[in-house]
């Protein structure tokens, strides 16, 4: 979720979709746990070991404004690149940062809606990851939702089209084969991606936000 569109060299190229936009009734809790309007890079003071540049965030607010006008979207973001679902287990600091920053967002009041979750290439390197990915993956699923105390929690995940290693198939049959209730999966496959072969385009880093939102409305109606 942490978003490379737009990322050469480690650095972005500054360049923002109309998709992506800032609205003022899109909000971001920054790093510092403070509200503030939404801008890309969503990750900027999140994801601070890597060039953060678009992501699939912002135009899935845009798009869930767009749809259900005359609310206000809170975005709390929590990713950070190239790490693997073993170092999100609960106790973990990944873990441990992801909670504090979702109990610190409903604290003067709000709902937590949804969990987006776009991760999984670092996974694809070793056997022993890809073939634990769906079992961590589940546990770490059925951790969130126990400790924030929401047991039907929306999930949405997304399939991955690309990975470090050569095991992208068998990451993506764990994602894609998960049944636990209330789950849903956006695949990615066939999104352009940047000349890395890894990172998706900013374009279509869009293209996946907006699918993301649509899955949600549909999950939410």
């Amino acid at each position: 979720m942490g978003g490379r569109g737009g990322v050469k060299g480690g650095k972005w190229d500054g360049h923002v979709p109309h998709q992506c936009k800032p609205n003022p009734s899109i909000m971001r809790l920054s790093g510092k746990l403070e509200w503030e309007e939404a801008r890309e890079p969503l990750h900027a003071d999140i994801d601070v070991g890597k060039g953060c540049g678009i992501g699939p965030g912002m135009a899935f607010a845009k798009e869930v404004m767009r749809m259900k006008r005359g609310k206000v979207v809170g975005l709390v973001p929590c990713a950070v690149g190239g790490s693997k679902i073993k170092e999100w287990r609960r106790g973990s600091y990944l873990y441990n940062e992801l909670m504090r920053r979702a109990n610190e967002s409903v604290r003067d009041g709000g709902t937590i809606r949804a969990l987006l979750w776009f991760q999984g290439e670092s996974d694809t390197v070793t056997k022993q990851d890809a073939y634990a990915y769906k079992a961590r993956m589940e546990r770490f699923f059925k951790d969130i939702r126990s400790h924030l105390r929401i047991p039907s929690l929306l999930i949405i995940q997304v399939a991955i089209t690309s990975g470090e290693g050569k095991l992208i198939n068998k990451v993506r049959e764990g994602q894609i084969e998960m049944k636990l209730p209330n789950v849903k999966c956006v695949d990615a496959k066939g999104l352009r991606l940047e000349a890395d072969r890894l990172h998706l385009t900013t374009k279509s880093q869009v293209q996946l936000g907006i699918m993301l939102a649509h899955a949600y409305l549909r999950a939410s109606s």
